[in-house]
């Protein structure tokens, strides 16, 4: 069975804090604010996978009030998403993402996300599409504020047959 999933996630950039996206460092004057490492691209990802397969979101996996995930890697979070489809008899067929940010430039860093993300979900590199755009100073992102990441994620999921009691007639 072939599922679709959408995943969308938005965090505030703050002083003092790392910028993390696909889970590559990116050298910038502010990071995002979040519990995690806050890595949007990956987050919105792991929710596009999870709503595939009909899952809770992130926040219900990894909740911000557990304070032994204080700091998790979201490509950790990935790795844990990829088990939770396992469990599902589900794999990744493919992903595709845009990061919306003002800056810093994206480009440079898409290969070594993509080779990143598809670690983390056991794909091959060339199933992981990322773009990034700018939202062209408007709003909240256009004032360089937050950075925020949508994805599209297809699953194949085993279809599990469940044998149909026979009716015995006497």
């Amino acid at each position: 069975m072939n599922l679709v999933g959408i995943g969308y996630d938005v965090h505030r950039l703050v002083e003092n804090r790392q910028l993390i996206l696909g889970g590559v460092e990116i050298a910038h004057t502010l990071g995002l604010d979040g519990h995690s490492d806050a890595d949007v691209l990956c987050h919105a990802i792991a929710d596009a996978v999870l709503g595939a397969i009909g899952e809770k979101d992130i926040g219900h996996h990894f909740p911000n009030s557990d304070e032994s995930i204080r700091g998790i890697s979201s490509i950790e979070i990935l790795k844990k998403v990829a088990l939770i489809l396992a469990a599902q008899h589900a794999r990744v067929v493919n992903i595709d993402a845009t990061l919306i940010a003002e800056a810093p430039k994206i480009a440079p860093h898409v290969p070594a996300m993509r080779e990143n993300i598809a670690a983390a979900l056991q794909l091959p590199a060339n199933r992981v599409g990322i773009k990034a755009t700018t939202n062209e100073l408007l709003g909240f992102i256009g004032r360089g504020e937050g950075i925020a990441a949508m994805a599209v994620a297809s699953v194949e999921q085993a279809e599990i047959k469940t044998q149909t009691p026979q009716r015995v007639i006497a």
